[in-house]
């Protein structure tokens, strides 16, 4: 583990670079729970945010087959983590940070 970073609870790799952001589950104090959650980076627009996008199946029970789904999450991105559209993370849901973020990336996947 690189030193100056928290330790979250789970097994990830921390950021290679520092940061002074208080949402940030390894340099500041935001603790994390619940849900973990695979995607894809498709918009950084938004200040401190990105939007993180999950693939998935569902099966439908009175066709017996599997539908794609998708679902987007607005998730704290810590300037530390240098994310780009296109970067596969890993988000966990923590406490609410805005109207509709309630996850924080916390790895980048290479």
């Amino acid at each position: 583990m690189i030193t100056g970073t928290r330790n979250i609870g789970i097994e990830v790799n921390p950021p290679k670079t520092k940061c002074s952001d208080p949402n940030c589950p390894f340099h500041g104090n935001l603790s994390v729970r619940g849900q973990i959650i695979d995607g894809k980076v498709v918009s950084v627009r938004m200040d401190k945010t990105a939007m993180i996008e999950r693939n998935y199946l569902k099966y439908d029970k009175k066709y017996e087959r599997y539908e794609k789904r998708t679902s987007r999450h607005a998730a704290h991105a810590p300037v530390c983590l240098e994310l780009k559209i296109g970067d596969e993370v890993r988000i966990m849901e923590c406490r609410p940070l805005g109207k509709t973020v309630s996850f924080v990336v916390i790895e980048k996947r290479k």
